[in-house]
C-alpha cells in the first residue's frame, strides 16, 4: 500500500509540472511555435502600469491526485469494511479539495496589466508575467501576432 501511495505521489508532482507547461505570457519568451513567425509591431507609450496575479485555470490533476491519495490513505488506515469505505470516500472528497487548493497556489504567478497608448490613439491593455519592468512614459512596441500580444522595449 505504501508503494501505491508513493507511486501516485510521484505522478502527482510530475502531473503538476507537467500542468505548467501553457504558451508562455513573458515578454521575452517564445514558443516554437511563435518562432520565425510574422508579428505586426505597433509603437505607443505606457500609460499605466499595475500588478496583477495570473492564475491558470485549473487541470484537475491536483484534485484527482488528491482524492486518490486522501482515499487510499483515509481507507487503508481507518477501521474496517463498510467503516474503511466511509472514510475513504471522505478521505479522496477532503484529499481532492486540499489537492486542488495546492494546485491553484503553484501554478499562479505575478503579472503586469500594462495600459499602452499606441501611436495611433487606440488603448490597449495587455496582461503579461512580470519579468520586465514598465513605468508610465516608456516608449515601448506592441507585437501583436500568432494569437499574442506582448509589450516589449
Amino acid at each position: 500500500m505504501r508503494y501505491l501511495a508513493a507511486t501516485l505521489l510521484g505522478s502527482a508532482v510530475a502531473s503538476l509540472a507537467l500542468s505548467g507547461c501553457e504558451a508562455p505570457t513573458s515578454g521575452s519568451v517564445f514558443t516554437p511555435a511563435q518562432a520565425q513567425q510574422v508579428f505586426v509591431v505597433e509603437l505607443g507609450a505606457v500609460e499605466s502600469v499595475r500588478p496583477v496575479t495570473i492564475q491558470p485555470g485549473p487541470t484537475g490533476i491536483g484534485a484527482i491526485t488528491g482524492g486518490a491519495l486522501g482515499g487510499i490513505a483515509a481507507g487503508s488506515n481507518i477501521g474496517r469494511g463498510t467503516g474503511a469505505v466511509a472514510a475513504g470516500i471522505g478521505g479522496a472528497v477532503l484529499g481532492g479539495a486540499a489537492g486542488n487548493a495546492v494546485e491553484q497556489r503553484v501554478t499562479q504567478r505575478q503579472g503586469l496589466e500594462i495600459v499602452v497608448r499606441l501611436d495611433s490613439g487606440q488603448l490597449i491593455s495587455v496582461v503579461q508575467d512580470s519579468d520586465q519592468q514598465f513605468v508610465p512614459g516608456d516608449r515601448v512596441r506592441v507585437l501583436m501576432g500568432n494569437n499574442s500580444v506582448r509589450v516589449t522595449r
